[in-house]
């Protein structure tokens, strides 16, 4: 239902909002809600999304708590808006996500310019709490911990390009002691079945061949069947798998606690299933590990993998690290090094230790110095490069499967990504956007690949 505002006794009319502006941090999981904050601001105001800033009656912003210094970047930003709503005192700021969630007090004494903050389990409220904003001239403050009402709320996703995201479950009961998920996202809960089966068939008639499946755990799945059953994250993969359109299926983040046979069975069974999975261990340790309250070992992650390739001999892999972890020694180091060598990591992601309040690990010393993970961060950079770079290097000559996503910025060339979620660059018109195609790669770089359209004669 679409919301119009009107003036309140005594006051000037409102100005029509016509414009969006929304600024996102962070994972996959905020890429898609961030989606579905504009379908909500285009059903409910009409609000056209715009590139800028200058250009937007409302600038939203949606965080990430996660990595370093997250906070300063937020208020970094907010100040250049400032300066934008100086000028438009109209203008409404918002602040959502997970920053907002931790921070939201904090971000209203610092910043009394933003109208709005509110966490990850509140957006879908964002038009009401827009519209006595403009009303009453108010600032709102929407960070409760509900379950997952706003799905109930939102309208039909209408999500751009060739790939639909669908998030799962929400939430993290794992209390890994660097994570500040579980206060920013809540405890685990998951969708129904019927309604994840509902959104993936509405992406798909609506034009999408690939989706992925989002969760902060996604293989923790765990919900109600439409048989009456409670189904686990392989067979929501099944069940999903068989919808008619569908080419592609991904997911992540998974973790090794929840990497159950069924999951690692389906990568065999599941064509559509693509032959990549990000699979953190965060540490090579088993000491580290157990200080990380991860509950698997280096053993337990191994044993994972190898079941997994011998299911996908050819699927790629990626991971996170932490490395300087409080405690983490020379030899604990090493055993990440080993452990990466062990695997072959198609791609990392590798960051220092940083304190996040709220979280057990911020109870400890940052025992660690700044000089040693600085050296232990480039050591273990230089190695997953090494890997990422032969693992390119080894595509080279093949032919792959490449669905076409969009223009390169390389005029007539395009992109898009192999099964293995490589991006492809070569010569091809517009028109091949939303289609496979065969590629054959000649070159390798650091991150992607070029090659040329495989033409077949008809």
């Amino acid at each position: 239902m679409k919301i119009i505002d009107a003036s309140s006794h005594g006051k000037q009319p409102l100005k029509s909002l016509d414009t969006l502006y929304i600024k996102t941090f962070g994972c996959q999981m905020n890429e898609y809600d961030s989606s579905r904050m504009i379908d909500l601001m285009k059903s409910s105001y009409g609000l056209r999304l715009v590139a800028t800033p200058e250009e937007a009656d409302i600038i939203l912003m949606n965080t990430c708590s996660v990595r370093e210094k997250a906070e300063e970047k937020v208020f970094s930003d907010l100040g250049r808006y400032r300066l934008i709503k100086e000028k438009r005192p109209d203008l409404i700021i918002g602040v959502g996500g997970c920053v907002a969630q931790q921070e939201g007090a904090r971000i209203q004494a610092r910043a009394p310019y933003v109208d709005v903050v509110f966490g990850p389990q509140t957006y879908h409220r964002l038009p009401e709490m827009i519209h006595e904003i403009r009303r009453d001239r108010v600032r709102k403050m929407e960070i409760e911990m509900l379950e997952i009402e706003k799905f109930d709320h939102l309208p039909q996703a209408t999500q751009a390009g060739v790939s639909g995201l669908v998030t799962v479950m929400e939430g993290c009961d794992k209390f890994c002691t660097f994570c500040v998920v579980p206060f920013t996202r809540g405890a685990e809960i998951s969708r129904p079945v019927v309604d994840v089966l509902h959104e993936c068939q509405s992406l798909l008639a609506a034009g999408k061949i690939e989706i992925n499946l989002l969760g902060q755990t996604v293989n923790a799945y765990r919900a109600e069947g439409p048989d009456g059953e409670m189904w686990d994250f392989a067979a929501l993969l099944y069940a999903v798998a068989d919808l008619p359109g569908l080419v592609r299926l991904r997911f992540t983040t998974s973790h090794p606690m929840d990497m159950s046979p069924g999951i690692l069975q389906a990568f065999e069974d599941l064509p559509v299933l693509m032959p990549y999975l990000h699979l953190p261990v965060q540490s090579g340790s088993n000491q580290v590990l157990k200080l990380m309250h991860r509950n698997h070992t280096r053993e337990h992650y191994l044993e994972i993998i190898e079941t997994l390739r011998g299911h996908a001999p050819d699927i790629a892999l990626s991971s996170d690290f932490i490395v300087g972890y409080p405690g983490e020694s020379d030899q604990d180091f090493e055993d990440t090094l080993d452990l990466v060598r062990q695997v072959g990591f198609d791609t990392a992601f590798c960051f220092k230790y940083s304190p996040r309040p709220g979280t057990a690990a911020n109870q400890v010393e940052d025992s660690v110095p700044e000089a040693v993970k600085d050296r232990r961060l480039q050591a273990l950079l230089a190695l997953t490069r090494e890997l990422t770079r032969d693992s390119m290097q080894r595509q080279i000559g093949k032919t792959v499967a490449v669905l076409v996503e969009r223009a390169s910025k390389a005029e007539g060339e395009m992109q898009g990504r192999t099964p293995d979620l490589r991006i492809v660059h070569f010569v091809g018109q517009p028109r091949l956007i939303g289609h496979i195609v065969e590629v054959t790669v000649t070159e390798a770089y650091g991150q992607s690949l070029r090659g040329d359209l495989v033409i077949i004669d008809a």
